[in-house]
């Protein structure tokens, strides 16, 4: 599993959305639908993965964190609507 800098956003079981950067999406995933991610998260799970970006560095995966989370609701989901999930999951053999 080749470790790169991702930013995400799940969407939790209640419907709300959480923003977030790692370096191994598949172990985050994982941390979040097992209670050991965000605090945020943890009584909203199970989480599904719906936006994923892949940035160079960390440092720039944790900018773009920040800038998704001042996005208002419906910019997130504009977001999320004009993704490339299962393109960016299949190009880069993400299993999630």
């Amino acid at each position: 599993m080749e470790l790169r800098n991702y930013t995400y956003i799940v969407e939790c079981s209640d419907g709300k959305l959480y923003t977030g950067w790692t370096n191994c999406i598949e172990r985050r995933l994982r941390a979040h639908n097992s209670g050991k991610g965000a605090r945020f998260t943890r009584t909203r799970r199970p989480v599904t993965l719906r936006y994923l970006e892949i940035s160079e560095t960390k440092s720039e995966a944790m900018k773009r964190e920040a800038a998704i989370k001042k996005l208002k609701l419906c910019q997130k989901q504009q977001l999320i609507k004009n993704g490339s999930l299962e393109k960016i999951l299949a190009d880069n053999e993400i299993i999630i």
